[in-house]
């Protein structure tokens, strides 16, 4: 069964993910009760769908199976489960697409769903215990620059994370999609975190676009993305941020403040021109309030903006680059595709180098 007759009837399906929601849940509650909490329904099978038709990138089905993963084990489903939740998939599909359901159809989602729930069985030996997904408001909703956002927002319940990881987040409209992104702030104690965005694919066009305060969202489990600060290291920073690269960058930033330990941080926040430069109220304050940080904004393509440097920021950061420092790299994917091999070109030991491993930006 081809991939683009899977999507299309699952197009259908999520049109309705209410209605599709209760059929799920109802038909697992009638061979199961309380297998799967009835509130839970619609994001998990909207989840489930997107990654039986395969329509996802490498990031966007790791975001998936890092959700559905963990929900399969807070649910505590077995691999005795599978064939009972993708029999309800599939019966679910094929009441809502029943004009053009046919046996082919039946055979290829009955194949989807069986290696789809094989791929989130086994995911779900490697995400760990705790909530699949935490429903979040959104408190403020800014926009600095053109098609970025600023976004805080305030989970319902305290989100476990350390400054550099990732969680996944879904938005109203787009039922089932998730995609990573990197809180811009280090755990706070009220609980909320900020994200950026830059409007580069569906999701995060709805952030940028669509959403506003008062709003919900979900993020999923935070996990790591390559970025996170060694507990037993205290070397000196080089930190490399293209455009909203730099939420995850700010965050180490956060986490030095409350425990300096002597060492000294250079941030060098990289974009193409002055109005590209989205948060430098936050840079400033953080620059005025800490002597051991420079921050050094680059221009790619602005000749005039002064006293900002010129060049990438990878470039950039590398005329910065003293011995011992590590180094941690994000942006765009062109920017972190080569940015090993620049940086071990220039001399930076393997160990000291942290990229991101899939995260959208």
């Amino acid at each position: 069964m081809r991939g683009v007759d899977l999507a299309a009837t699952w197009a259908v399906t999520v049109a309705g993910i209410d209605r599709a929601a209760d059929h799920f849940w109802c038909t697992l509650a009638d061979r199961m009760p309380t297998l799967l909490p009835e509130r839970d329904a619609p994001l998990f099978l909207a989840a489930l769908g997107w990654l039986a038709t395969g329509d996802d990138d490498r990031a966007g089905r790791a975001a998936l199976l890092t959700v559905l993963g963990r929900a399969w084990r807070d649910c505590h489903l077995g691999p005795h489960h599978q064939a009972l939740v993708g029999d309800a998939l599939v019966a679910t599909v094929a009441r809502h697409t029943r004009p053009r359901w046919t046996s082919a159809l039946a055979a290829g989602w009955d194949s989807a769903a069986r290696r789809a729930l094989t791929a989130v069985r086994q995911a779900a030996e490697r995400v760990g215990d705790g909530h699949a997904w935490w429903p979040v408001e959104v408190l403020d909703h800014d926009r600095p620059a053109e098609g970025v956002a600023i976004l805080t927002v305030r989970p319902w319940r305290r989100l476990p994370f350390r400054p550099g990881q990732a969680v996944p987040v879904s938005v109203p409209g787009l039922p089932g999609r998730w995609r990573w992104y990197s809180p811009a702030n280090a755990p706070r104690a009220d609980g909320t975190i900020e994200l950026h965005v830059r409007a580069a694919g569906a999701v995060s066009r709805v952030l940028v676009e669509r959403v506003r305060p008062g709003g919900r969202l979900w993020l999923g489990p935070p996990r790591g993305a390559g970025l996170t600060l060694a507990p037993d290291s205290s070397a000196d920073l080089l930190l490399a941020a293209g455009g909203t690269g730099l939420a995850p960058l700010r965050a180490l930033v956060e986490q030095v403040a409350a425990a300096p330990a002597g060492r000294r941080v250079t941030l060098v926040s990289g974009v193409r021109a002055f109005a590209d430069l989205y948060d430098p109220v936050s840079l400033d304050k953080l620059q005025v309030a800490h002597d051991w940080l420079t921050v050094v904004p680059a221009f790619s393509h602005d000749a005039h903006a002064e006293p900002a440097e010129r060049g990438d920021a990878l470039t950039v950061a590398l005329r910065h680059h003293r011995p011992g420092q590590h180094v941690y790299a994000c942006g765009p994917p062109a920017m972190v595709a080569g940015a090993r091999l620049r940086l071990r070109a220039a001399g930076v030991p393997a160990a000291h180098i942290h990229l991101p491993d899939g995260c959208e930006r």
